[in-house]
């Protein structure tokens, strides 16, 4: 098994496995060999690879799987071999099509991180909470700039998780209102972030209905942003088949929030929840959007553009739907970071490592078999899979 070197540009300093892991792996597993391609700027280093016994090898031509983190370049990429990455290629992204036509032509097995999942459907490996981890820290970041009360060191010039922590006593937010929406992975990183900083946690029946003299958040279920266009009451389930048939429900909440941190999911058919005439204005109080879930020209009218590390924070003028400087008066400060968990990469990397140990590692070496890696892998041999065969017109061009 080779680690490869990222190669997409920004490199991403994440791993798949850390050096520790590697070498409890081969412990573990006696026929089992790992080999590191060399790499300046992982957050591992060469040497931590190497004082664990692990062989860093520029040719990893031997290998039978090659695992990274983000999309591997397309020359880079060997024939015939089984690899592990965020391929962003099945829901026929139009940027990683060649990347496809060329895992195909190569007849690689593309496993993708995405949709390895257990028997009930339940993402096995995902790097959420950590999205939401520094995203809402970039969040209070962001108000600490805007206000001018407390400064926080970026997230990414942190060590770690514990350094991000130590940062947070310095958050003074003053009778500022959050609201988070979703319940996943990413929402809880976020509510991780919040309860850390010390902010109180309040019912959404209490922040829609009552005032506080410190600052609060609360964490919004679809039920409570989103209802039944013809009444009635709220079915998840039906929900997730038809949200065409829901409407917005998010202003009561929109106009009692000042920080927004978006962490759901969001259909494209589902409604939308701040059009750009929901802000212009000024009737909402909302001037800060960390929109940890990044979906442009999505269901936040303010996310006209993704973010980055470097750059987190841009401003979106309500009246015009134009970009601005972050933090003037009259604008709404974003934050669209698309690659958050590359701010806290040993973190994050050692978390998604954990998962790929229990969960994965065992599939691929033939220990068990659930077929996770069938039911993830979107090309082999030469062909699309059938699970993903609805890829045949992206993968031809055709659409």
């Amino acid at each position: 098994m080779g680690i490869v070197r990222e190669t997409k540009n920004p490199p991403d300093r994440r791993v798949p496995l850390t050096p520790l892991q590697c070498r409890f792996l081969t412990a573990q597993y006696r026929h089992l060999e790992i080999v590191v391609q060399p790499s300046d700027y992982r957050c591992f280093s060469d040497q931590e690879y190497d004082s664990k016994g692990i062989v860093l090898l520029e040719d990893l031509s031997e290998c039978d799987v090659l695992m990274g983190v983000k999309e591997v370049k397309e020359e880079a990429l060997l024939d015939g071999k089984s690899y592990l990455f965020f391929s962003h290629t099945a829901k026929k992204q139009p940027y990683n099509r060649s990347l496809l036509q060329t895992v195909v032509r190569k007849s690689i097995r593309l496993i993708d991180y995405e949709y390895l999942t257990d028997q009930d459907g339940i993402r096995v490996v995902a790097f959420g909470r950590w999205a939401g981890v520094v995203g809402a820290y970039n969040g209070l970041r962001a108000s600490g700039l805007k206000s001018g009360v407390f400064t926080l060191k970026p997230a990414h010039e942190c060590f770690d998780l514990k350094e991000v922590q130590d940062e947070l006593k310095k958050v003074d937010l003053g009778r500022t209102r959050i609201a988070v929406t979703g319940g996943g992975r990413v929402a809880g990183g976020a509510l991780e972030i919040l309860e850390s900083a010390g902010v109180t946690r309040v019912s959404p029946e209490d922040f829609l209905e009552l005032s506080f003299k410190h600052a609060i958040f609360t964490r919004l279920d679809p039920w409570h942003y989103a209802r039944r266009k013809e009444g009635g009451s709220f079915d998840f389930g039906h929900f997730v088949k038809h949200p065409e048939m829901y409407e917005n429900n998010f202003l009561p909440y929109a106009s009692r929030t000042d920080l927004f941190m978006a962490c759901h999911f969001w259909d494209p058919a589902s409604p939308v929840m701040l059009t750009q005439q929901h802000l212009a204005g000024g009737e909402l109080p909302v001037s800060l959007v960390a929109d940890i879930s990044c979906d442009i020209d999505g269901p936040i009218a303010s996310t006209i553009r993704a973010s980055t590390i470097a750059e987190p924070f841009y401003g979106y003028d309500p009246n015009s739907g134009k970009e601005t400087g972050p933090f003037e008066k009259g604008v709404i400060t974003v934050m669209a970071v698309d690659n958050l968990p590359g701010e806290l990469p040993r973190d994050a990397s050692s978390d998604f490592g954990s998962a790929l140990m229990e969960q994965v590692i065992p599939e691929l070496l033939g220990e068990r078999d659930t077929g996770m890696i069938h039911r993830a892998s979107i090309a082999a041999r030469g062909s699309l899979t059938p699970p993903f065969g609805y890829l045949a017109d992206y993968l031809a061009g055709r659409e």
